[in-house]
């Protein structure tokens, strides 16, 4: 069976950026599985997967547009320590939960200065070109369930 909208999909996969540094990989854990055509992945990566089978083996190269998107200096921010009122002590690279004009994001806190705490919300990937070596597991059709969840379930039943 190929890859295609509402099919589920398992693969194993390494993400690599452009200096070969791993930033995330299945092995040592479940592989991913996802529904296909419902979202769930980076644009780029899904549609390079499309038509493929079980079996097949692939590089893919996705460019910052069709993945997280391209850095935008306007999700920055400089906000008071007392926004953080509860946190532990404050450190860069720390990442809260925010709520902004565009719904919930995640934050990183990229500097301190006294009272003033500069926050990112940007991806912490946007703007960077990812690299996967990709091994479909499984392809097979989506379940009844599954489609009306919009995602996939693995044969436990947990949901991804």
């Amino acid at each position: 069976m190929q890859i295609a909208k509402d099919t589920v999909v398992i693969i194993d996969y390494t993400l690599t950026d452009d200096e070969g540094q791993t930033l995330d990989s299945s092995e040592g854990r479940e592989p991913l599985a996802y529904l296909h055509g419902a979202g769930t992945l980076i644009p780029g990566l899904e549609s390079a997967l499309e038509g493929h089978a079980e079996g097949e083996q692939m590089n893919v190269t996705v460019p910052p547009e069709e993945a997280y998107g391209n850095h935008q200096d306007g999700l920055k921010a400089v906000v008071s320590q007392e926004q953080f009122e509860g946190a532990p002590e404050l450190e860069v690279g720390m990442q809260f939960q925010a709520s902004t004009p565009d719904g919930m994001r995640v934050v990183t806190v990229v500097g301190i200065d006294g009272d003033d705490v500069t926050v990112d919300a940007n991806h912490p990937l946007a703007g960077q070109t990812l690299n996967f070596d990709v091994t479909v597991r499984e392809v097979r059709p989506a379940t009844d369930e599954e489609l009306e969840h919009g995602h996939a379930h693995d044969p436990g039943g947990q949901q991804h």
